[in-house]
């Protein structure tokens, strides 16, 4: 098979969806893989790592999408991109259909098959090709909600961890999936006071089973919620409900019970966030301020650590490429049903039952 791999334009998105190791394995199955020129530096990786592991490098964007049965990439295709995707071309990649409809639009009028990295789902439950970025973000969350906590950026002047004889900071974290236990793990690492949330009992065990006694857990109700954000430094928003938006947990009205300063951090932006007031923001520009309250969005959080971010994605998705690559998306589709439980777009129909929800509008 062909396999294409874009250099990334979304703003400040420094990650390439395969190392040269990973077209190494694709090149010794006898697959011929494209990458384009540049690529892969902002993750470290020169051109001529590439060539050595035998890619063809390619000059463009469009030559990339011309030559190639199957793209993969790291995040959505952006407007420019939706006239050089093919009928029946493979996409694999992160979609988040949900939270974007121009998005939809695009690729049910594409009609090219499109796998979602986010909806990859095994028997379990568990999402093996959205772990590694969650784990990522969750950790990333703490450390920027620390940094714009600072007063020179309007943050209420806060330093987590404390001092001797001075309280530490509070953190708020809604949601204990993967990326609520890895901003708890930071915030604790930290000396924060931490508080999680979630409306499942099981997860909320895990995290007091694993946690030192400064991270308590709550049940999630709107009353606990709107008791909590009138006394923390910090929140994360980190619910995720795979494929569909995510649900809104603080309303704009709740902004005024928070004390001017307070950071709001949305990790759950690619799925239209967790809070009224959440709009995607770049690494270029995080942040905005409403009512006196810091709010940090981006909506690739993970991009910002591309070295690391880049080596962790490819771990878990070079296996199913090379699925895709070896036996073509339908036979891998059905032979491998969590690879089949990604399939979110088939030429130009809707596969998932919450993009379906999301815009019925547009779908009827």
């Amino acid at each position: 098979m062909n396999i294409g791999v874009p250099k990334e334009i979304k703003n400040n998105e420094s990650r390439v969806a395969l190392t040269p190791g990973g077209v190494f394995e694709l090149v010794n199955y006898g697959h011929h893989v494209y990458i384009q020129e540049t690529a892969g530096i902002g993750s470290g990786f020169s051109d001529e790592d590439y060539r050595e592991a035998g890619a063809v490098m390619l000059p463009s964007i469009e030559a990339v999408y011309a030559m190639s049965e199957m793209i993969v990439k790291v995040k959505e295709p952006i407007p420019q991109e939706y006239p050089l995707i093919k009928r029946n071309q493979i996409l694999f990649t992160y979609f988040h259909f949900a939270s974007s409809e121009s998005l939809t639009r695009a690729m049910i009028a594409s009609k090219a098959v499109c796998i979602a990295y986010e909806t990859v789902r095994d028997d379990d439950g568990s999402l093996p090709l959205l772990t590694p970025m969650s784990e990522v973000a969750g950790r990333m969350a703490i450390q920027q909600g620390a940094k714009y906590l600072e007063k020179p950026i309007k943050g209420r002047g806060v330093l987590l961890g404390g001092v001797p004889g001075v309280p530490p900071g509070r953190v708020l974290i809604l949601g204990a999936g993967v990326v609520g236990v890895q901003a708890a793990k930071m915030a604790a690492g930290l000396g924060a006071h931490v508080t999680v949330l979630d409306i499942n009992m099981k997860r909320l065990r895990y995290i007091n089973d694993i946690m030192p006694p400064h991270v308590i857990t709550e049940f999630s109700s709107v009353y606990n919620i709107k008791r909590h954000i009138k006394n923390h430094d910090l929140i994360i928003g980190a619910v995720l409900i795979p494929g569909a938006k995510a649900p809104r947990l603080i309303t704009r009205a709740m902004l005024k019970d928070m004390r001017p300063g307070t950071v709001l951090v949305d990790v759950a932006v690619d799925q239209g966030g967790c809070f009224e007031t959440t709009r995607p923001t770049t690494h270029e520009d995080p942040t905005y301020i409403i009512n006196d309250i810091v709010h940090y969005c981006v909506a690739n959080m993970p991009g910002a650590v591309p070295y690391t971010s880049t080596l962790a994605l490819t771990n878990v998705t070079l296996p199913y490429v090379l699925k895709l690559a070896n036996l073509g998306w339908e036979t891998a589709c059905a032979e491998y049903p969590e690879l089949g439980r990604g399939l979110n777009i088939v030429k130009g129909e809707v596969m998932v039952e919450e993009i379906r929800d999301a815009f019925e509008s547009l779908l009827a």
